[in-house]
């Protein structure tokens, strides 16, 4: 889908920004471009849509040399969006979402019923949001239409540069989650830039690891940590690479999928005798159709005559798409030692404990040991 040869930029100072990068990334991959400030990575990534001029080699996108294309024509079918958001404050949310499909001449109806999709993919209830201005919203708000306005033309590449990176950690993984969940759905071509290592590993099929304008690997994210090429690698995947190899793994892989559990009105003694023959000290507590309600501990069954009475409703879940190293962090600051997995529904899927991460840590550096 899109393949570089021996990418180079110079700047007329004589700054050599890009050296010589070589890649391919296939249709519906999402690949990182990672690496520290000034490694070229941007650079990189801003040649494919021409809003920086290359100096030598070839830029192929859908097989057909980016430079042959109208540059105006080339961008309008490359979603691109940037940290920054860049939302035009003088327009509404519909708007912006809609600035590409405009240019393309979509009718008003299309272009509202684009908005429409847009936002409920992305969690947005259109009556609320359709009409408002960026200086309405949070930062994470506009972040979510920046997005929107990146897949306003349902373009079949996307460029995101830093998408994320300025906005609160917790807003961050929540739209590093939805986006996932959306590209699961669309399947874009997608270049993403990232400083982050952790960011990179969650969210890329591959990633190509830069240093002074050169490509230094082009991995999965698997082999990065597991394979380093060489020193540089090694130091930045850094030591504490079994946490980074956490965000491999999905809660699905390792969370217990028929566990234990009981209803509101169960009685206190049959909680009992279900945690005996378990031979566990929690029940999960969850409604007639399955929705997660709280826990039964078992120090608590002293107490009550029914489980209404002694359970600990608890707010704190996470679902199967998430990746362990959130789901620990979950674990280590609320003090639980098991947590719920639940569907978009609120439906119980599963329950995760410390042991079942170290299980599904342990066989994935098994794995990739032996491959």
């Amino acid at each position: 889908m899109i393949r570089l040869e021996k990418v180079t930029k110079i700047y007329p100072d004589g700054t050599k920004a890009v050296r010589e990068v070589s890649l391919e990334v296939k249709r519906g991959e999402l690949c990182v471009l990672l690496g520290p400030s000034g490694c070229g990575k941007t650079t990189t990534m801003k040649m494919i849509n021409r809003l920086i001029p290359l100096t030598s080699g070839k830029i192929y996108v859908d097989g057909v040399d980016h430079v042959s294309v109208n540059e105006n024509e080339l961008r309008r079918n490359i979603g691109y969006a940037i940290q920054e958001v860049g939302l035009f404050p003088h327009m509404t949310v519909a708007e912006n979402i809609t600035t590409v499909p405009a240019l393309k001449g979509w009718t008003k109806a299309d272009r509202t019923k684009r908005a429409v999709e847009l936002l409920k993919l992305l969690r947005m209830a259109p009556n609320e949001f359709m009409n408002k201005y960026p200086k309405e919203l949070s930062g994470g708000q506009r972040q979510r239409i920046g997005i929107a306005r990146a897949l306003g033309a349902n373009p079949p590449i996307l460029l995101m540069d830093e998408p994320f990176g300025a906005i609160d950690p917790v807003t961050r993984i929540d739209l590093q989650d939805e986006f996932l969940k959306i590209q699961q759905e669309l399947k874009k071509t997608i270049i993403f830039v990232t400083h982050d290592i952790y960011e990179a590993v969650k969210m890329a099929d591959s990633v190509v690891l830069m240093k002074e304008g050169q490509l230094v690997q082009h991995a999965s994210p698997a082999d990065l940590l597991y394979r380093p090429k060489n020193r540089f690698v090694e130091d930045f995947v850094g030591s504490d690479r079994g946490l980074k190899c956490l965000q491999l793994i999905r809660a699905r892989e390792a969370m217990w999928d028929s566990p234990a559990t009981v209803t509101l009105d169960a009685s206190v003694e049959s909680a009992r005798k279900q945690m005996e023959e378990e031979g566990i000290d929690w029940l999960a507590v969850i409604s007639h159709d399955r929705r997660f309600l709280g826990w039964v501990v078992s120090s608590d069954l002293v107490k009550g005559d029914t489980v209404s009475e002694i359970i600990t409703v608890s707010s704190i879940r996470v679902t199967a798409d998430t990746v362990l190293s959130e789901a620990l962090s979950q674990m280590l600051t609320s003090g639980l030692k098991v947590l719920a997995a639940v569907d978009q529904h609120e439906r119980l899927e599963g329950v995760l404990t410390f042991e079942g991460i170290q299980t599904a840590l342990r066989k994935a550096v098994q794995k990739e040991g032996t491959e």
